[in-house]
């Protein structure tokens, strides 16, 4: 729209303070050259702004960005849905798969679980989802490569793409942030023990739909490759998006004897060097409910 008509709508916005600040505002832009170096975008703007300072906004093209977080620990569904939810971005791929938008970002060969970063982005009106994908995309790629330069010696896995995986599950095993490195160790030794490791966030993805919520024997029976209880070693892909602390505590596993974890019902679990310890442990805090 024209200055003009802009300065109009800024006044009966109550942006500006009278018909006169409009013409004014006008004149100044078009005098002082800035008319031709105004910037489109989306402004927030507040009431008794002066023409002079509007005009240096406008020029600056610092727009309005809106923020979409996406949660540590999120399937790449659960992701995709609030970027489809969010009214700000310029919707592209709506019904895609996992697949197509790996490919839509030049990565067809790759899974599309757990490869986008979790953080709150940032981003004008406009943006497109593949865009906003791209950047926790990036994100993620960066923050990998960093902490696998990083890493602890002697894993029993030899790819960055290994270490997401199993942060992945760390993820999903723990909210407590000194219980992900111990978590961390009792599946490295699993794993260079030759022992499956029995995770349980393995086989509720791996269900997909079917899981109800309350994970049954059946469940663990159910022959799925995420199947840990199954299948020996790490699953196929990632199971949900890890954050970097979840990706930290898989490339840095706490040393120590624990191959056995259990919910203790509060958030947080007991470790058990032994299974007879460990059955212990279950009766206790699960069997019977404490």
């Amino acid at each position: 729209m024209s200055l003009q008509t802009f300065g109009a709508k800024l006044v009966r916005a109550g942006v500006l303070r009278a018909p006169r600040d409009a013409r004014y505002l006008d004149w100044y832009a078009r005098v002082t050259g800035a008319a031709a170096r105004l910037k489109a975008g989306e402004y927030r703007l507040k009431p008794g702004l002066k023409p002079k300072g509007l005009v240096a906004l406008l020029v600056s093209g610092q727009a309005y960005e809106h923020r979409l977080t996406v949660v540590e620990g999120w399937t790449f569904r659960q992701m995709m849905q609030a970027v489809e939810n969010a009214p700000a971005i310029k919707h592209t791929l709506q019904g895609d798969t996992g697949a197509q938008v790996m490919e839509a970002l030049g990565h067809p060969d790759q899974s599309a679980e757990g490869r986008f970063f979790p953080d709150t982005y940032y981003f004008p009106r406009g943006t497109t989802d593949i865009a906003f994908l791209r950047r926790a995309f990036g994100k993620m790629q960066r923050v990998l490569a960093h902490e696998w330069q990083g890493r602890a010696s002697s894993l029993p896995f030899g790819t960055p793409d290994k270490a997401l995986i199993l942060a992945s599950i760390i993820q999903k095993e723990t909210a407590v942030p000194a219980e992900r490195t111990k978590v961390a160790g009792v599946f490295v030794r699993r794993l260079k023990r030759g022992m499956r490791l029995q995770a349980d966030p393995t086989v509720i993805y791996g269900l997909g739909s079917a899981y109800n919520g309350d994970i049954t024997t059946r469940d663990l029976r159910t022959d799925t490759p995420y199947n840990t209880y199954r299948h020996s070693g790490l699953p196929p892909t990632p199971i949900c998006l890890p954050g970097k602390a979840a990706i930290h505590a898989a490339l840095h596993p706490q040393p120590g004897n624990a191959l056995y974890f259990v919910a203790t019902g509060n958030g947080t679990h007991v470790f058990s060097d032994t299974l007879a310890q460990h059955d212990r442990e279950v009766e206790k805090y699960q069997l019977h409910g404490h």
